[in-house]
């Protein structure tokens, strides 16, 4: 019996090519679709099959993997696609769409859909894990009826955490984000210092490294600022979404320091550093080009 369900994915930005990329890679049956139909065609070139509608992708699957830009455009893919969905079919949300706009989707498809297992993924990691199956997937939902996934979340991640009912993944997602992007604006803030002192990011490193404050992160992000290549892992504009998001779920007033935060990436994304990785908020900073 072949254990590896037929899957979609529908978006194939840089965390969706790399999913659809191992699910193939694992000999798994894929289909695929991107609003930008070119994002996919190296994936066709190695086996998956590429759609030109989203319902097209879905109606061949038992499982679907949805990982799109944001929320409205997750919520009008998942109308487009429901009476497609085969029955008993799973629709597993990986992207970063908030707690509203989550909390709306799952009502929705029990409401319209109420065979369908509604699975709330999003991942932590970025993509250069995802190109190497080494994210952490934040799992929440019906476990027990979503089994189908288990192979699935093999292939792409190098495990799960099950956190309990759908929504709770997206909620940890947002608790996870707002730290990454309060620890990248002090890394940037501390090398900043460093620099006006006469220290070299190396060197900095060399003074945590070994140390209860050497998080793996920092030393990656530590070299992207010495290098000066800011390719991005993490679009500026995407982790300025999250912290947005972030905000909108808390209550008033609990996040002062993130709201700071994200007025000033507001500033560097108006400045034209959006589409670079936010490391680049080092530069916008400092002026350093």
């Amino acid at each position: 019996m072949n254990q590896r369900p037929a899957v979609a994915v529908l978006g194939l930005g840089a965390m969706g090519h790399a999913f659809a990329a191992n699910l193939v890679k694992k000999e798994f049956q894929v289909a695929g679709w991107n609003r930008t139909r070119a994002r996919g065609e190296d994936l066709a070139a190695a086996g998956m099959q590429l759609c030109d509608e989203p319902q097209q992708a879905a109606e061949q699957a038992e499982v679907v993997l949805a990982m799109l830009s944001d929320g409205a455009t997750t919520e009008r893919v998942l109308q487009q696609i429901m009476p497609a969905l085969k029955p008993n079919a799973i629709f597993c949300q990986m992207g970063t769409i908030g707690v509203e706009t989550t909390d709306k989707l799952i009502s929705q498809l029990a409401a319209a859909r109420p065979d369908v297992v509604y699975i709330d993924a999003p991942v932590s990691g970025t993509k250069a894990p995802a190109e190497n199956a080494q994210i952490l997937v934040l799992a929440s939902g019906d476990r027990q009826r979503a089994a189908r996934l288990e192979p699935v979340f093999a292939a792409i991640s190098k495990g799960a955490r099950w956190l309990g009912e759908a929504g709770a993944g997206s909620r940890m997602k947002l608790v996870v984000n707002a730290w990454l992007i309060s620890m990248m604006q002090g890394l940037a803030e501390s090398t900043s210092l460093a620099q006006q002192f006469g220290f070299t990011p190396d060197e900095l490193w060399s003074v945590l490294e070994g140390g209860p404050l050497a998080a793996p992160y920092a030393k990656v992000k530590l070299e992207t600022i010495r290098g000066g290549d800011y390719t991005p892992q993490m679009q500026l504009v995407w982790a300025l979404k999250d912290a947005q998001l972030a905000l909108s779920a808390a209550e008033d007033q609990s996040m002062p320091g993130l709201q700071n935060i994200a007025q000033l990436w507001q500033q560097a994304v108006e400045a034209g550093y959006g589409e670079q990785d936010l490391a680049v908020i080092y530069r916008f900073l400092t002026g350093k080009e």
